[in-house]
């Protein structure tokens, strides 16, 4: 038992010296059996081995979201973030500050847009095609909306489902 122990924490502390993790992460990792004559470690060793990482300051869901927030913010928007902090077993409070605290989602896409795509849309096509690049960064439709709004381009007042072509009156 000390060395399943002792290893564990080895293995856990291994972990943490490559990147921050969450506590559900970390334990979804270390509950892994890794060769086959080993037996899974027992959850309640496991638990106190968490608890004295956190209480050591090893193992800190905070700095970790923080950590992953800081380098997500650059690439994706606040709904890919949120969902990914959610996977790794953060819950609704955890995550809203965080969430609030980034920076200008509209500003951001943009940014991103204007790199991915110097040029403006000249026509519908292009302009979905924008579009679809920013939502699959995780930015929610409205932010899509006003990023291409104040970009320009060819139709630039149209949401998305709308058709340029359509002149029907309702």
């Amino acid at each position: 038992m000390q060395t399943t122990t002792s290893s564990l924490k080895a293995r856990a502390l291994r972990l943490l010296a490559l990147r921050e993790h969450s506590r559900a992460e970390l334990e979804r990792k270390l509950s892994r059996v890794r060769k086959p004559d080993q037996e899974p470690p027992d959850a309640a060793a496991l638990g106190i081995l968490l608890d004295e990482l956190q209480a050591l300051g090893l193992l800190d869901e905070r700095r970790f979201a923080e950590s992953l927030v800081r380098r997500r913010q650059v690439k994706y928007g606040s709904q890919r973030i949120e969902r990914e902090l959610r996977m790794h077993g953060l819950t609704a409070d955890a995550i809203a500050p965080l969430i609030a605290r980034q920076a200008d989602d509209v500003a951001r896409a943009l940014r991103m847009l204007c790199k991915r795509h110097p040029e403006a849309p000249l026509n519908a096509q292009e302009r979905a095609r924008q579009q679809r690049f920013l939502q699959a960064r995780g930015f929610s439709s409205d932010v899509v909306r006003q990023a291409m709004k104040q970009r320009g381009g060819a139709q630039a007042d149209l949401d998305p489902g709308d058709d340029p072509d359509d002149h029907t009156s309702v």
